[in-house]
């Protein structure tokens, strides 16, 4: 796939995807948001990924909206915004919460910049590893607006509520070590391309069915009723044990020579 906005490379079961308008801190124009859901769609169909890794060009993650591009074209507002129902997600949300549809585990690398819509990106993300340098904020309040463009989704499952509004109405911005402090940052790493990469690997060498499973299962659980929560639980495993997929992730393990974990029996036995 070839874009001028967006770097996508797919190696090992990795598709490393990178916001490529540098020069403007990679920030969103109409364009970048088209992109965006044009990779996602195009990584839906690919049987070969494993896992994703999103990140930004030039040290910087995202720097929110492009308000100048956007804002010089009112149709390009509009489609942004546009849905035909109100539960639905418009072309601003589906670039955040299109990530938590993939079946596959998608880790997002912060650096520098992560401001307003680059931060609801990455809160789509299943997974942020940050970089010391990383700045982020939840900026939308700055200019009287809230944010909308789906990224509460995943925020209001990292953080308690009072955070999440102390966050989204100060607008303030917080470094690396705060937002891991806070829930919204996984780990914060010296090297966050490489702890990232060595993440993918590791969840790319087991079972995709299972790893896509329990992410729809977390995702569609987190605040559902325990009965839902089991049922989906049960559904999950039954099709599981039916899948050859999990046949071959446990022949994996079995013959791994360096295997640390050894079977044991319980100790009731």
């Amino acid at each position: 796939m070839r874009d001028p906005h967006i770097t996508l490379t797919i190696a090992e079961g990795i598709a490393w995807v990178e916001l490529s308008r540098p020069e403007k801190y990679n920030a969103l124009n109409y364009a970048l948001f088209e992109s965006i859901v044009k990779v996602q769609r195009h990584i839906a169909k690919r049987r070969d990924v494993r896992a994703v890794i999103l990140s930004g060009s030039g040290g910087n993650f995202c720097s929110g909206l492009d308000v100048g591009s956007v804002m010089k074209s009112p149709m390009q507002a509009f489609k942004l915004l546009f849905k035909w129902l109100p539960g639905n997600a418009n072309l601003a949300q589906r670039v955040s919460i299109g990530w938590r549809c993939l079946p596959v585990p998608v880790i997002c690398v912060l650096e520098g910049i992560c401001y307003g819509g680059g931060t609801q990106i990455a809160l789509g993300a299943d997974m942020r590893i940050a970089a010391p340098d990383c700045r982020l904020s939840i900026m939308e309040a700055k200019w009287g607006l809230v944010p909308d463009m789906a990224g509460l989704v995943g925020l209001r499952e990292l953080v308690g509520k009072d955070v999440a509004m102390q966050l989204t109405m100060s607008a303030e911005v917080i470094d690396a070590e705060q937002a891991k402090a806070y829930g919204l940052v996984t780990q914060v790493s010296e090297a966050p391309r490489d702890a990232a990469e060595a993440l993918a690997l590791r969840l790319a060498n087991t079972s995709p069915d299972a790893n896509a499973a329990i992410k729809f299962s977390i995702n569609k659980s987190w605040r559902a009723s325990e009965r839902s929560l089991l049922a989906r639980e049960s559904l999950s495993q039954v099709r599981l044990l039916l899948g050859k997929n999990r046949v071959i992730a446990a022949l994996r393990q079995t013959k791994d020579p360096e295997r640390r974990y050894q079977v044991r029996q319980p100790w009731w036995r």
